[in-house]
């Protein structure tokens, strides 16, 4: 089903990246967008768009979901898709990681979209219809070497997506989760971690990547108009998410040159 002109759209990490390129990609199809992101005022790249407003939201507070549903009813009296876009990034041997670290990226990556997805469901399964789609990575389906922390959560997000998307069909509500591996986007800004060496590699692999943010984000509609549970936006992570499934095997295979690969370089 096509995106209908004046859908009210909600998308997370809104000023960047994917977040941006999912605005932009909305108001061409003339929808209203309220693009959220943790900046006080409306970012540059946000101001003077038609149909877009701006409210500050750091997924990590429940006083600002709260703001965000009362600007929706009150403005637009409901919502047609919420985006849990916003996240951050870390990786790296595990010894250097530390549990710093590891809350940091689980209240934005996990618990960010777990607060998202409770507060507005209410409203959506009120309004008996609606939309979610929550930002993964492949990095959620397969699950490479010295990226424990980023596994963990995008894993997590997988299994929310899942769980809401049997518990919400009743109520008429949809929700996709989203698969990209490495496209171009600021994503290297919030690296984290002592492993110098995890996040260099990290940067390289996304400054290398071919595909935009603007790719990756028109793939995403074309996914949601096609009520697709699983969007896999690259032919990367759709042959790495097929050898898991169905050839484990080469897929271990693939994993153990990798590791060792990286061993070679300690």
């Amino acid at each position: 089903m096509k995106i209908a002109p004046n859908s009210r759209v909600l998308i997370t990490g809104g000023a960047s990246g994917l977040g941006l390129a999912l605005v932009l990609q909305f108001v061409e199809r003339g929808a209203r967008v309220l693009a959220t992101d943790v900046h006080e005022e409306i970012p540059d790249s946000l101001r003077g768009l038609e149909g877009v407003s701006y409210l500050t939201l750091n997924v990590t507070q429940d006083v600002d979901w709260a703001k965000a549903r009362d600007w929706v009813t009150e403005t637009w009296d409901g919502l047609d898709y919420l985006f849990n876009n916003a996240g951050v990034a870390a990786g790296g041997r595990i010894e250097l990681s530390e549990m710093d670290q590891w809350q940091w990226i689980v209240d934005i990556n996990l618990l960010g979209v777990a607060r998202g997805c409770r507060t507005f469901t209410p409203l959506m399964k009120e309004q008996g219809s609606g939309h979610i789609i929550n930002t993964a990575s492949a990095a959620g389906l397969i699950h490479p070497p010295r990226m424990t922390e980023y596994v963990a959560v995008k894993a997590g997000v997988v299994a929310i997506s899942e769980s809401l998307f049997h518990e919400l069909k009743p109520y008429g509500v949809k929700v996709s989760v989203i698969c990209p591996t490495f496209f171009k986007t600021n994503l290297t800004e919030s690296l984290r971690g002592k492993d110098e060496q995890a996040n260099k590699s990290a940067a390289k692999l996304i400054d290398k990547a071919k595909l935009s943010a603007d790719t990756i984000a028109a793939r995403v509609i074309r996914g949601i108009e096609k009520d697709r549970h699983i969007i896999l936006t690259d032919r990367d992570g759709k042959v790495a998410y097929a050898a898991k499934r169905f050839a484990r095997p080469l897929y271990y295979s693939m994993m153990k040159k990798a590791s060792f690969q990286m061993a070679k370089k300690d």
